[in-house]
């Protein structure tokens, strides 16, 4: 079972166990934002001299010690129930027996073990918080503590197990700056009818710009929205140019006059949208989710309350500054500022309820005592 010896001094190094999800490896080899988000967390949290174990499926990718789950990762049948709960089962018998100062859980079905270890479990909320899935989070009650990607989202379910918030992040010096961008814009993500790509080409035509779109059609719903409301849209000014591994998404990142970010529901962050900002190249959202909190409005972007005003925000961006929105991603969205907010709960968490009343995360947010 995986146990606490004691916490370390404050300035001592954690003994982190992070469980991934199943579904791609770590680092992923094309999409995967949460895939993505760990690799850059193990990286920071290593640079801070901590030892971090890693749980997941395929190949060893970090520097972390590999504990593997799945031969390749099934991602094939995501959205199946069977290889979310073999993951979470083969993940606590890995887990036998190794020390640990705390888990970091990024799976679904995998905090539902929490209550058989010693060391303290932190979750983070990757997904609503509403519906079903607040339902999940609030039984699970005090055996995990929750973080949340954004205030945003900590705000839909008040009521939940709070440690405090930590910002996803990119390591800022891996994305190519640049300060001349191209006439074209970009829609990079999932084909989810959620993420807006019919918006993203409608409001870009409106603009008289040409757009291409990137990204992954795995699953039989993203092929279905595809299909009826994209492939018609489709045409010499708005191209699909297929799944961007890691680097062909950082040369279109680099390249755009503007990324268009149109979202449909209150997404709790939005990856791609500080891995452009981080290239130099503002975005274009709809005032959803999270938008907010990482756009800032009228410096590294345009946030907008209707799809008809993105247009002419669309134009607009050609007075914005690149050097800005690079700026305000090393400042606010870095990998050393996550791995830094991580450890402040990762250390509230691992001295209990007898520990520090609260203590500040790397991004500012108030990391909540732990009742």
């Amino acid at each position: 079972m995986v146990s606490a010896t004691g916490l370390p001094g404050r300035r001592g190094a954690l003994r982190i166990v992070m469980v991934a999800p199943p579904w791609y490896e770590v680092p992923p080899r094309g999409y995967g934002g949460i895939e993505s988000m760990l690799a850059e967390l193990i990286a920071g949290l290593s640079r801070r001299g901590h030892e971090v174990t890693l749980v997941a499926a395929g190949r060893p990718g970090t520097s972390a010690r590999f504990l593997r789950t799945y031969a390749s990762p099934p991602s094939g049948r995501i959205g199946q129930a069977l290889p979310e709960v073999l993951h979470a089962a083969r993940a606590h018998d890995l887990l036998a027996g190794i020390d640990a100062d705390v888990v970091h859980d990024h799976s679904l079905a995998g905090p539902l073990t929490a209550a058989a270890r010693t060391a303290p479990t932190v979750v983070t909320c990757h997904h609503e918080v509403d519906g079903e899935f607040g339902e999940y989070y609030r039984a699970l009650g005090r055996e995990v503590s929750m973080v949340g990607i954004s205030a945003a989202q900590r705000r839909l379910a008040p009521d939940l197990n709070w440690a405090g918030v930590v910002h996803n992040a990119v390591e800022t010096g891996s994305f190519p700056f640049r300060e001349r961008k191209e006439d074209w814009v970009l829609w990079l993500g999932r084909f989810n009818e959620d993420k807006g790509a019919h918006l993203a080409v409608d409001a870009a035509r409106a603009a008289g710009r040409r757009i291409l779109l990137a990204g992954r059609i795995t699953e039989p719903g993203e092929r279905e929205y595809f299909d009826r409301e994209v492939a018609p849209r489709l045409g010499p000014d708005a191209v699909y140019v297929g799944e961007a591994d890691a680097v062909r998404k950082r040369e279109l990142l680099a390249g755009a006059r503007c990324l268009l970010f149109p979202i449909l529901w209150e997404e709790p962050f939005g990856m791609v949208m500080i891995e452009a900002m981080a290239c130099g190249t503002p975005v274009v959202a709809l005032r959803r989710g999270a938008v907010p909190e990482v756009v800032a409005d009228g410096l590294t972007g345009f946030v907008r309350s209707r799809p008809e005003e993105l247009a002419e925000a669309v134009e607009a961006v050609g007075g914005l500054d690149p050097r800005a929105c690079r700026s305000r991603v090393r400042r606010r969205f870095d990998v050393a500022v996550m791995a830094e907010g991580y450890e402040r709960v990762y250390r509230a968490a691992a001295a209990g309820p007898e520990g520090p009343a609260g203590v500040t995360g790397g991004m500012g947010e108030t990391v909540l005592p732990l009742r």
